[in-house]
């Protein structure tokens, strides 16, 4: 059993964790498509590598990125539970539709609005794909090992991303 002393991160793996917050900061927003919820999802990111730790032979980003896509997933899961559930006590109203927020409508210029619509249109995995390459800098091996896929199938879903994103920003 391990006591919570050895679960702390250690002096190097929090500097690496802070030198990377910016870039996970960003692969939270391209997950979640909103400020609040990146801000939150990063949060449970950082409380969840400070509970649990990261183990000694990991690499401390790629730890990080794979836990927070590992917590956006739990997330989507636990929101599909509650809509399923929502509806079910409500199945005599009308069905309720979801508008985008006020921030959401008036965030960012234009061509910045037209990338993230049209990054939203994509599917997550290619969406996260080509974050963690075109946005992060991460290269094909590191985003495989990241997402726990393999480099070739990283690299077909940038190429079909790329391809779905062109016609959508011209």
């Amino acid at each position: 059993m391990t006591s919570l002393s050895d679960r702390q991160l250690g002096k190097r793996q929090r500097q690496e964790l802070m030198a990377e917050l910016k870039g996970l900061k960003r692969f939270c927003l391209s997950l979640t498509g909103s400020d609040a919820d990146a801000d939150d999802l990063l949060q449970c990111t950082v409380e969840r590598l400070l509970e649990r730790g990261i183990p000694d032979d990991a690499h401390t980003a790629r730890w990080a990125y794979r836990v927070c896509k590992n917590l956006w997933i739990d997330e989507l899961r636990s929101r599909e539970v509650r809509t399923r559930h929502a509806n079910t006590v409500a199945q005599t109203g009308e069905a309720r539709e979801l508008s985008p927020s006020a921030e959401t409508q008036s965030a960012g210029e234009r061509s910045l609005a037209a990338v993230n619509e049209a990054m939203a249109k994509l599917p997550e995995e290619q969406r996260m794909a080509l974050t963690l390459v075109a946005v992060e800098g991460k290269s094909y091996a590191e985003a495989a090992e990241i997402l726990d896929v393999p480099i070739g199938t990283i690299m077909s879903r940038i190429a079909r991303a790329r391809k779905q994103l062109l016609p959508a920003l011209d």
